[in-house]
C-alpha cells in the first residue's frame, strides 16, 4: 500500500487546511497532542472585541481531561494555514510556543457521557491578553498623542504586557488622560471613543484582536491608506458557485480558486433601512448640549447626516462619492420641505466638558472645548452606521489570511438579471463590505469560515439609479386632511 504525503504548498480543494497538531499544555508543563480525539476548532475574532477566543470540542477515550489533571490553567497550542498561502505571520493563526503564541484554557464545558467508552466535553480559550486583563488594573495618567498611551499601556509589564504586534494608526489629537483605576482593555477603550484620524475626519478608534496581531485604527483606515487612497479587496466573494466562473474577471481560474470566491450562504442580518433605529439613535439628526463647567455656559450642536456624509471615506465611496449615502436626503412630511437630517432632536444628549481640567484650555477631544458637542456627534453616528448599517453574513471556504477589518467585495446577483441584462448585480447590496467578525470553524474532512460583514454606504447611488429622472420636492407627501380631525368622546347627544 502506497502512503500518499500530502503537499502543503498546494490545496487539495477549497476549505483544505494545514493542522499537524493540536497540543494541550498543562500546569506543570505537560504536553499532549489531541489532534485526533478533536471534532470542531473554533476561533472567534471581531472588531467589536478586544481579544481573539476560540474552543475545542474533544472525544475523549483515555480520560484525558483527568489524566492531565486539566482545570482551566493550561495552554493550547497550534498552527492552522490554508495551503498554498505565503505562510507569513499574518497570513496563518499560529499559536505555537515556537513562533507564535499559545492560547490560555480558561473553561471546561458541556462534558458527558456519549458512550460508556467516550467522554465529550468542550476547552475554551482565549489569548494571554485576555487573561492579562482580569488580573491587573490601569491607574495612571497619560499626557500627548492618544496613540501613545495606548502602545504604552500594551507594552506595560503591570498592564497588559503584551509581546504581539500592534498595529496602529496615529491619533491627530492628543490631551492628558487619568484611567481611574481600569482594566486595560477598559482604559484602551476608554481613549478610543476619544480618538480622532490623522489623516481622515473620522471620531472613534476600534481597538480588536486578531489572529496576526492587535488593531488600533478608525473604521476610514480599514478603508483607506493614508485616508485617500483605495485598499485593495482582499478578496471577492461571488453567491453563484456553479456560474462564478462566468461571472469572474479572470478567466485561467481553478476550480479550487473559484471555490475559495464561492459563498455557500449568505443571510442579510439587518439593513440600514431600518428607519425607526436609527432616527432615535441619532444615525441622521442629533442634538448634543455641551455643558461647560469651568465657565458655567452651554453650546448646543445640531449633528446632520447628510451634510456630513462626504468628508469621511465610506466603503464604497473612496473612488466615487457621489451620493452613496444609504439613505436619500428626500421630504420625509407634508411640510415637503425637511429631510431625515433636518430633525436634530430625533436625539437630544446633555454632556459635560471641562477645559482647564488638566491646565489645558480644551476639551474632551483634546480640541477647543466648542467643537466637543460637534465631535460627539460624529462619533454616534459613525459608530451607528457600522453597528445599525447593512450586515450581511457570509459562509465561505477557510481562507487563514482573512482577518477582520479586512476590505472584500461581495458580487450579488440581482434577481433580475435575466431581465435586466445591463445591471446584472444587486445596485444596493453588492460592493465593498469591511468584515467585522470572523468564526473560523475546522473538522476533521475542512475547514470553514462565517464572516459577519458591514457596509456603511451603497454599491450603486440613488441618484445613479434614476438617472434622466428628476425629483421634484413639492408634492411629495399629500395629506388627505387639511388639519386635524377632532371629535369628543361621549360628548352630548343632541335629538
Amino acid at each position: 500500500m502506497v502512503t500518499t504525503v500530502k503537499n502543503n504548498e498546494i490545496p487539495d480543494f477549497a476549505g483544505d487546511y494545514v493542522l499537524k497538531e493540536v497540543i494541550i499544555i498543562n500546569h506543570i508543563g505537560k504536553k499532549i497532542d489531541v489532534k485526533n480525539i478533536m471534532t470542531e476548532l473554533n476561533i472567534y475574532e471581531s472588531i467589536f472585541k478586544n481579544a481573539v477566543t476560540g474552543s475545542v470540542i474533544l472525544a475523549d477515550t483515555t480520560n484525558q481531561i483527568a489524566r492531565m489533571s486539566i482545570q482551566g490553567l493550561e495552554k493550547i497550542s497550534f498552527k492552522l494555514a490554508t495551503p498554498g498561502v505565503a505562510y507569513g505571520k499574518e497570513d496563518v493563526v499560529d499559536a505555537t510556543e515556537e513562533t507564535g503564541e499559545p492560547y490560555y484554557i480558561y473553561k471546561v464545558t458541556d462534558r458527558k457521557q456519549a458512550t460508556p467508552n467516550m467522554m465529550i466535553y468542550t476547552l475554551h480559550f482565549a489569548s494571554r491578553e485576555f487573561m492579562r486583563n482580569m488580573r491587573t488594573k490601569v491607574s495612571q495618567a497619560y499626557d500627548g498623542k492618544y496613540d501613545r498611551a495606548v502602545i504604552d499601556i500594551m507594552q506595560d509589564k503591570d498592564y497588559l504586557d503584551s509581546r504581539k504586534k500592534l498595529h496602529y494608526e496615529p491619533t491627530g489629537n492628543a490631551n492628558k488622560i487619568v484611567i481611574p483605576n481600569l482594566p486595560p482593555f477598559d482604559a484602551i477603550n476608554m481613549i478610543a471613543r476619544r480618538s480622532m484620524a490623522n489623516k481622515s475626519d473620522g471620531v472613534g478608534y476600534y481597538f480588536y484582536e486578531t489572529t496576526s496581531g492587535y488593531y488600533f485604527r478608525s473604521w476610514q483606515n480599514m478603508i483607506t491608506n493614508q485616508g485617500n487612497f483605495a485598499r485593495p479587496q482582499r478578496q471577492d466573494f461571488y453567491y453563484q458557485p456553479l456560474k462564478m466562473h462566468n461571472e469572474s474577471e479572470s478567466t485561467d481560474q481553478s476550480q479550487v480558486e473559484r471555490g475559495y470566491e464561492s459563498v455557500e450562504e449568505y443571510q442579510f442580518i439587518n439593513n440600514f433601512h431600518d428607519v425607526v433605529a436609527n432616527t432615535t439613535l441619532g444615525t441622521y439628526g442629533h442634538r448634543v448640549i455641551s455643558h461647560n463647567l469651568f465657565d458655567k455656559s452651554y453650546d448646543v450642536s445640531d449633528y446632520h447626516f447628510h451634510n456630513k456624509f462626504n468628508k469621511t471615506p465610506h466603503t464604497d465611496t473612496v473612488e466615487n462619492t457621489y451620493n452613496k449615502s444609504p439613505i436619500a436626503h428626500t421630504p420625509v412630511d407634508y411640510d415637503n420641505n425637511d429631510g431625515i437630517s433636518d430633525y436634530a432632536e430625533s436625539r437630544v444628549s446633555l454632556q459635560t466638558t471641562t477645559p482647564f481640567l488638566h491646565d489645558k484650555e480644551v476639551g474632551t477631544y483634546g480640541l477647543d472645548a466648542i467643537q466637543d458637542g460637534e465631535k460627539t456627534g460624529e462619533r454616534v453616528s459613525q459608530g451607528n452606521q457600522v453597528t445599525m448599517g447593512t450586515a450581511l453574513k457570509l459562509t465561505v471556504k477557510g481562507q487563514s489570511y482573512l482577518q477582520p477589518g479586512n476590505l472584500i467585495r461581495f458580487h450579488l446577483k440581482d434577481v433580475n438579471a435575466d431581465i435586466d441584462k445591463d445591471n446584472p448585480v444587486d445596485p444596493r447590496f453588492s460592493g465593498n463590505y469591511i468584515i467585522t467578525k470572523i468564526r473560523h470553524i475546522v473538522h476533521l474532512e475542512d475547514y470553514k469560515m462565517i464572516l459577519e460583514c458591514a457596509k456603511d454606504s451603497v454599491a450603486t447611488s440613488y441618484g445613479e439609479v434614476h438617472q434622466g429622472v428628476r425629483l421634484h420636492r413639492d408634492g411629495i407627501h399629500k395629506a388627505s386632511k387639511s388639519k386635524l380631525q377632532i371629535e369628543e368622546i361621549d360628548s352630548d347627544i343632541g335629538y
